[in-house]
């Protein structure tokens, strides 16, 4: 039987929510082991004198504890 874990983070592009979610998963996998889901719960955008100059992404890292 496994056990898992879920940790939020949050990460953020200049270009795109898709690109955000995919450097908030990248970074994830480099620091937590056995990282098997992500869940979107949140979408923000920063926006700079009337344009979007920042997408974010909050996310629920799901990942299974080894012994």
């Amino acid at each position: 039987m496994s056990v898992a874990r879920v940790t939020e983070i949050i990460a953020s592009s200049p270009t795109s929510f898709e690109d955000a979610l995919q450097r908030g998963v990248k970074r994830a996998s480099e620091t937590l082991k056995n990282v098997e889901g992500v869940w979107v719960k949140d979408q923000k955008v920063v926006v700079t004198n009337g344009k979007i100059t920042e997408y974010r992404v909050v996310m629920k890292v799901t990942f299974v504890l080894t012994d």
